[in-house]
């Protein structure tokens, strides 16, 4: 999860160090710091809190370093001080490290046997002190045999004292990404901190090491054996990695979803319906399975609960979903004729990788919803689905969210096509609905100020409840997340049938509920939950189309008539009331507090 960059080139390295750490700070930020080979010798600055701590500390350093490498950090080992922020050093190497080394303790005991003193908490520094104990001679022998003893998942970029201006790098499966521009060599936990200098990139393998130096790359097999890189092509451009002259990332993406739904949805609409061809899904795949299997964490998790009822609805075939965590520590059942989704932003969720390859080491095939080209599921899985939302820089997913949701619509209209549960024509009008959802995300976005206006009534609330039924409690589930990842509310979401049988007791006169309602056949139920909550005196907010009537509290309209199609602009609106009670609290949106973007650990 944390964020690793390296360079060697031909300018100053510290501008392209920071900048990419500015550019990875999503990934983590309870601290930072930089190496840079100066004057002959290996120079570390390191501070505990946001990059912009250490780039006060770094006014001055480095003014002729051309090579170095820097972190930013999500702690995992050791709490966030500076003595546990990276990057580590002992005796002649120097580095930084995403991902969790597993057998750390065991590895210390032995170093500290051999006389290594460790400074910090970290499994990071008995990853440094390994690598020093192997170093004879040659740098890329004692990466090989340290990879042989590691146990767990790295991502390393390293610099050795004896090899000035190199920089080295490895990966097991944490993420890492290479390029090179006309003034440099750069590596880097993902695509983003590259785009400013190049769209063309190479993902190493596992085991496979990466030097950089000035300016050049070479590529080495598990075996040291020299390779040649093959470059991929980046469709993302340096300004979507911007903000955009928005004042977060996160507001910006929340903007950004019209227009990442147009591209994921439009290019797989033929003649009218779904087609999924392109994606390698072959015509009759739903056709041929008896169950669907959906596993994902988090936001992509709630994105498959919706799938579940949009795909069993439609197409009548079962779908179970599954938090992956919990799906690849339990003993499940799988049917021989049952596939399985997986859905990651990132490609590199690390629960979620684990789950895929259990499925597909029973013969499951796997289809891979993700954002991320190139990315560990994108490569690993049967089929992939991309979405294009572009770069999500901000750590609450928003457009990731929508995009992901708007491939579930297309899976369950073309299941329930290929299924015979629908026609034809009922095909091609719900396609025609789905493309239409654009224009009422559209309208959502223009009701940001009636939704900040009831956002500073949460400015004192402490607890609040989403309820809802059917679809709308999937909706509820992700409105509530947003609301306490950003806004730090505790928020929690209940089927609206189940709010009297218990969760009631909690609610007062300072604990609002709101209220969801996109589905008219569940109207009439979930305003009958809401009256028995604002019985008890809360404050109460609908959001429902315009045609569902209430006069007992607020209500905020859903754009467009509901329905099947309803939750696509809801969304929109339960995003905006997190982006808005965050805001009027003063918090920073892009970075909350404890949190990462990629979950790359367990």
């Amino acid at each position: 999860m944390c964020g690793i960059i390296g360079y060697s080139g031909n300018n100053s390295a510290l501008p392209v160090l920071t900048g990419g750490l500015a550019a990875l700070e999503y990934r983590g930020y309870d601290s930072a710091g930089i190496a840079c080979w100066e004057q002959e010798k290996i120079e570390v600055v390191r501070r505990k809190g946001k990059l912009s701590v250490l780039e006060k500390a770094l006014e001055g350093c480095f003014p002729e370093s051309r090579c170095g490498i820097g972190h930013t950090r999500w702690a995992t080992h050791g709490e966030p001080e500076e003595r546990n922020a990276h990057p580590h050093r002992q005796g002649r190497v120097t580095l930084v490290h995403n991902g969790i080394i597993e057998n750390y303790r065991e590895i210390r005991r032995q170093m500290e046997q051999k006389g290594y003193r460790f400074l910090s908490d970290t499994d990071t520094e008995a990853a440094a002190a390994l690598i020093d104990s192997l170093y004879e001679k040659d740098p890329l022998e004692a990466l090989r045999c340290a990879a042989e003893k590691l146990e767990g998942s790295y991502a390393f970029a390293v610099l050795f004292e004896g090899f000035p201006d190199c920089v080295f790098a490895m990966r097991k499966g944490s993420p890492l990404t290479a390029g090179v521009c006309e003034n440099g060599a750069l590596i880097a936990s993902d695509l983003t901190p590259l785009l400013a200098y190049t769209n063309r990139y190479y993902l190493p393998e596992d085991g496979e090491i990466l030097v950089l130096e000035k300016g050049s790359l070479r590529l080495y097999s598990q075996l040291l054996e020299p390779m040649e890189p093959v470059f991929r092509k980046a469709d993302w451009t340096p300004e979507q990695a911007q903000k955009g002259g928005y004042r977060f990332y996160m507001e910006k993406e929340i903007h950004e979803q019209p227009r990442a739904f147009r591209d994921t949805v439009q290019p797989r609409i033929r003649e009218g319906i779904p087609n999924l061809e392109e994606d390698g899904i072959p015509d009759g795949f739903f056709r041929k399975i008896s169950k669907l299997r959906i596993a994902a964490c988090g936001t992509a998790y709630y994105c498959g609960m919706m799938g579940k009822a949009l795909i069993e609805k439609l197409a009548r075939l079962p779908v179970e979903v599954e938090i992956a965590s919990e799906l690849r520590y339990r003993e499940p059942i799988f049917a021989e004729d049952e596939a399985a989704v997986v859905i990651s932003q990132s490609g590199e969720t690390a629960d979620t990788i684990a789950a895929m390859r259990m499925m597909r080491e029973r013969g499951i095939p796997v289809i891979a919803v993700v954002n991320t080209p190139g990315s560990s599921i994108a490569r690993e899985a049967d089929y992939t689905l991309l979405t294009h939302a572009g770069p999500e820089i901000a750590v609450a997913s928003t457009k990731a969210y929508t995009v992901q949701l708007a491939v579930m619509y297309l899976f369950a209209i073309r299941a329930a096509l290929e299924r015979g549960t629908i026609s034809r024509e009922q095909a091609e009008i719900d396609t025609a609905q789905l493309t239409d959802a654009e224009k009422a995300m559209e309208l959502a976005l223009n009701r940001k100020e009636e939704v900040r206006r009831f956002a500073r009534s949460l400015l004192r609330t402490e607890h609040l409840f989403y309820i809802g039924r059917g679809m709308d409690y999937a909706m509820a589930l992700e409105g509530a997340l947003k609301l306490k990842e950003i806004s730090y509310i505790h928020a929690e979401a209940y089927a609206a049938g189940e709010l009297k049988h218990g969760t009631l007791a909690l609610v007062t006169g300072d604990t609002p509920v709101i209220a969801l309602i996109t589905q008219p056949e569940l109207e009439a139920k979930t305003l009958s939950n809401l009256k028995e909550a604002a019985a008890r005196g809360c404050p109460v907010l609908l959001i429902a189309p315009g045609e569902v009537k209430w006069d007992e509290g607020t209500q905020l309209i859903i754009p467009g008539n509901g329905g099947l199609f309803g939750p696509l602009a809801l969304i929109v609106l339960l995003q905006l009331i997190a982006f808005c009670a965050a805001d009027e609290r003063g918090y920073d949106l892009d970075k909350p507090r404890n949190l990462a973007k990629s979950v790359t650990v367990e």
